[in-house]
């Protein structure tokens, strides 16, 4: 990856992680994480937009992927970029490892979880 682009990535990564801890303050904690919800939300659905506005086709695209798709969405929530994952697998009709990819990821971070907390205590 060029200098360029990993500056771009740590740009946006940075205004990601800014946006995502400022519509954290601004939604209230209830019985769900509605903050953690609507950022997940509004994060797939951008990365979604950004990756048919940034098709990696020129020099130009691929730096603005690096900044606003790595980067921010990165920074953002990286639910964005699980759900991107899962739905190209989708698109290409890979049904199976599109759903191996949801339970896998949901289970075994669940249970990574689980044991990071476990060998904490």
């Amino acid at each position: 990856m060029k200098p360029l682009s990993l500056l771009l990535v740590a740009l946006g990564g940075g205004l990601g992680s800014v946006t995502r801890a400022l519509i954290g303050s601004w939604i209230p904690a209830g019985r769900l994480p509605w903050a953690t919800i609507t950022i997940n939300i509004l994060g797939s659905f951008l990365i979604g937009w950004l990756m048919v506005k940034f098709a990696p086709t020129a020099e130009r695209a691929v730096q603005m992927q690096s900044l606003a798709v790595v980067g921010f969405c990165g920074g953002f929530t990286t639910f964005s970029a699980f759900s991107w994952q899962t739905f190209e697998q989708m698109q290409k009709g890979y049904w199976v490892a599109a759903v191996t990819n949801v339970l896998l990821s949901v289970v075994l971070c669940l249970i990574a979880t689980w044991l990071g907390w476990r060998l904490a205590r």
